[in-house]
């Protein structure tokens, strides 16, 4: 019942405003015990000296009007001292539960404005030992602004990281670049076809980058449009693998894969999911060396498809591990752009198959000993295909 009574605000209102309302009869019967009697014996000795000094009527006896006038007096002396004290007891008591509402408001508000000011660090204390099911809706709601401020909190760091993480993609390029035009002006390089194709393959790099940063922007912000439809997850290994056959060939890695057969097909973007294979069999590729093998593997698991790309390459170690999908994250901090990619195609990979309500994630026994990344996707159960397959 106490359990039930503080997780709920709306009774603990009501059950404040019962309390108020007792203490105020509790202290108006306590005020009219004590103050009744010395009211009743004050007007019972004016009487009597009333009647001592032949004030009274008929022979010194009291009338029935002047008992009564004696005794409402009394009853209204009482009663009035008796208000006076519960109400002043009751406006007590309203003040000192009314701050339990209207205190942690208070902190919320000053709170809120340190945020807009940029300030995250502080947090909103909870009651109930700061368990859920015993959060009432005032604790809920600093909850909430509790999660709010270190989101807030982690979405500026994310910004300045982002901020710091652009310019120094972009100033690689930049200085290459530079660094031409200035030789060619200076005469050190020669104003030939060569440097100008040095120069342009900057660009080029610059470009890239550029390109990679709208995109993920857009798909962070949600900004882009899915087109699902019935798809065969083996067209769309198969169309990954005659993409990457030459180079493959050319590098000396060899590129197998292996579908399961009579896999169901899947309602996704095939745009999409084709971006997501290849960005992970390109990784493989360039992560792996001569001599060595990248493997595609789908096969079905319970209600999803499950996509395995494996590489023999130089691996993850497994600190690395829970970044490696963070924007511009690299395992190896010394590689350049050149070499290590822009460091964002797994971060579009997995909002691309979080979009299509699929997971994603990364696998690796160490450096040296390849890595293995998986995702998966929801079974489209309307097509005809899964229908015959669950008739069976």
């Amino acid at each position: 019942m106490i359990r039930f009574l503080r997780s709920r605000l709306a009774w603990k209102v009501f059950l404040s405003y019962v309390v108020v309302v007792l203490v105020g009869v509790v202290v108006l019967a306590t005020a009219i015990r004590w103050s009744a009697p010395v009211a009743f014996e004050r007007h019972m000795a004016r009487m009597g000296a009333m009647m001592s000094g032949g004030g009274m009527m008929g022979n010194g006896r009291l009338t029935q009007t002047e008992l009564f006038t004696n005794y409402t007096a009394s009853v209204r002396e009482a009663l009035t001292l008796a208000t006076f004290a519960a109400l002043a007891a009751a406006v007590l008591a309203s003040f000192f539960i009314s701050r339990q509402v209207v205190i942690p408001i208070q902190k919320m508000m000053r709170l809120s404005q340190r945020i807009a000011d940029g300030e995250f660090h502080e947090r909103l204390n909870l009651s109930g030992g700061g368990q859920l099911g015993q959060l009432d809706e005032l604790d809920q709601l600093a909850l909430s602004f509790n999660q709010m401020a270190e989101k807030l909190k982690k979405t500026e760091t994310m910004r300045r990281q982002l901020i710091g993480d652009v310019t120094h993609e972009l100033r690689t390029p930049l200085a290459a670049v530079r660094g031409y035009i200035e030789g060619m002006m200076d005469g050190v390089f020669p104003a030939g076809p060569e440097t100008y194709q040095l120069m342009h393959g900057e660009i080029e790099r610059l470009q890239r980058l550029v390109d990679d940063l709208q995109e993920l922007s857009r798909v962070e912000a949600g900004a882009f449009k899915l087109n699902p439809r019935p798809v065969s997850i083996n067209n769309l290994v198969e169309t990954v693998r005659r993409h990457f056959e030459r180079q493959f060939e050319e590098k000396g890695v060899v590129l197998e894969t292996r579908v399961e057969a009579g896999l169901p097909e899947i309602k996704v973007d095939p745009d999409r999911i084709l971006q997501v294979l290849t960005n992970l069999v390109g990784n493989a590729l360039q992560y792996t060396p001569a001599g060595g093998k990248v493997q595609v593997y789908a096969f079905r698991d319970k209600s999803e498809i499950h996509v395995s790309v494996a590489d023999t390459g130089i691996g993850i170690a497994p600190q690395h591990l829970p970044f490696i999908f963070n924007r511009f994250y690299r395992a190896d901090p010394s590689r350049t752009r050149t070499s290590g990619g822009s460091g964002i195609g797994l971060t579009i990979a997995q909002a691309l198959v979080k979009a299509h309500e699929g997971r994603i994630w990364a696998e690796s026994k160490g450096e040296g000993r390849g890595s293995t990344f998986h995702f998966t996707l929801p079974i489209n159960l309307n097509s005809p295909f899964t229908k015959t397959l669950h008739s069976l």
